[in-house]
């Protein structure tokens, strides 16, 4: 039995205006071909996301600010907001596929170096892909140097896979799917073939039987997304499969909170995931054993302020 773990970002208020202008991806190979037109299913897709994100600006949402004078937390917060992001799961797992539900966990993270393998659907044009691949590739770089942990691009027998896919694409993904988790269920294979427009992202992350040291996982984010939504899916699901795998709606500043009001990882997502890469927590340690250690590690990032 393999221990699995869904997260996604999904739209917190799917009523939109209706629809307006649309505006604006294989491991990265010396010279990619050409991309495949568009079909009727993802110009829709794209039109769709672009006004999403329009919608979402409008309301003074996606901010990329990291959290300022508004947005204030003490190291109790800080503590809390871990426990609760990190220590529960926001989808359970059934005979069905997943459920949206929060379910009490364990500290789950990687012990081995996280080999990230990113490919693209043939829709995918060139600039956009150098783009997203440079995008990526900064951002696994502060992600190990915030855990202090190996995560990088690798062409080399990857373990962490990232598809930027089209709609008619990510349809097509059950055997790449199926290689990487081969633990899924035809239920959850369907989840991520299947996706439904409110889910803008998702992330599978897989561990071995009983133990909770995360071993594979494996990323769709559509390729229809506008700039930012895009880069928002890239910094939320990346981070959830390293093991900030809940959201909580106290959690602010933080990308870990379904209502969108932050697009990109914040300072306080930045010491969660420090508290979490801290030797001191182990992969399996339950609430009770993880408190007084993240209670100690938060206020020493804080400064004790409560």
């Amino acid at each position: 039995m393999t221990g699995l773990t869904l997260a996604g970002l999904v739209a917190c208020s799917p009523a939109l205006p209706p629809p307006g202008a649309g505006q604006r991806p294989e491991l990265r190979p010396a010279m990619a071909p050409a991309p495949a037109a568009e079909t009727p299913a993802s110009l829709a897709a794209r039109a769709h996301y672009a006004r999403v994100q329009s919608l979402l600006l409008s309301q003074g949402l996606l901010r990329t600010d990291g959290g300022g004078p508004d947005t204030p937390y003490t190291d109790r917060m800080l503590a809390e907001n871990f426990i609760r992001i990190a220590l529960y799961d926001e989808y359970a797992r059934t005979s069905g596929g997943p459920v949206q539900r929060t379910t009490v966990s364990r500290i789950r993270k990687w012990q081995a170096p996280v080999r990230v393998g990113l490919s693209f659907g043939a829709s995918v044009p060139p600039d956009r892909r150098a783009a997203d691949t440079a995008r990526i590739g900064s951002f696994l770089a502060r992600l190990s140097q915030l855990t202090n942990h190996p995560i990088a691009l690798s062409d080399a027998n990857p373990n962490f896979f990232i598809q930027i896919v089209s709609e008619d694409e990510r349809q097509a993904l059950g055997p790449q799917i199926r290689a990487a988790l081969p633990g899924l269920s035809p239920a959850e294979v369907a989840g991520i073939t299947q996706m439904p427009r409110s889910t803008y992202c998702l992330v599978y992350a897989m561990s071995e039987g009983a133990d909770a040291t995360y071993t594979r996982a494996f990323a769709v984010i559509r390729s229809e997304h506008p700039d930012l939504l895009r880069l928002s899916c890239i910094h939320e699901e990346i981070t959830q499969g390293l093991g900030l795998a809940n959201d909580s709606p106290s959690a602010r500043p933080s990308i870990f909170n379904d209502d969108e009001e932050f697009a990109l990882l914040t300072k306080q997502d930045e010491l969660m995931l420090r508290i979490l890469y801290n030797p001191a927590l182990t992969p399996g340690l339950t609430e009770d054993q993880a408190r007084p250690i993240v209670e100690s590690l938060a206020a020493r990032l804080v400064g004790g302020e409560s």
